[in-house]
């Protein structure tokens, strides 16, 4: 599998953190990539850099977002950015370096809610 850092990609979750106004998002600490060759059936994932990492190479919390090419880059504007902010998601208010899982204490991240912020932040 090849990645290369994705430039447009990173644009665009910087305009979508400043529009959220999330106050717990760092775009200074959130990377994205593009890959190429990947087999999965996803459009794009998100990484945390874990506390044991954090721990023995001493820097602070870090995500990336990688977008598997060609099937994110197939889907259309809209689709793209509902499917980053899926991804902005998972980030926990802690920015801790874990992941919130699509259920959580009652919440859900799901098209529904995904397709609801997106209404309220981006239309």
């Amino acid at each position: 599998m090849r990645f290369e850092f994705a430039k447009d990609i990173q644009e665009k979750i910087n305009y979508m953190i400043n529009v959220l106004n999330y106050g717990h998002l760092d775009s200074s600490r959130i990377f994205c990539m593009r890959s190429y060759d990947s087999k999965s059936r996803a459009y794009a994932r998100i990484w945390g850099l874990s506390r044991v990492w954090q721990k023995v190479l001493n820097v602070k919390s870090h995500y990336i977002i990688e977008v598997l090419y060609p099937r994110f880059d197939k889907l259309s504007g809209e689709d793209q950015e509902k499917t980053l902010l899926h991804e902005l998601l998972h980030i926990p208010k802690k920015f801790s370096g874990g992941l919130v899982p699509h259920i959580c204490f009652g919440k859900r991240i799901d098209s529904r809610t995904v397709d609801e912020i997106y209404r309220k932040h981006f239309k």
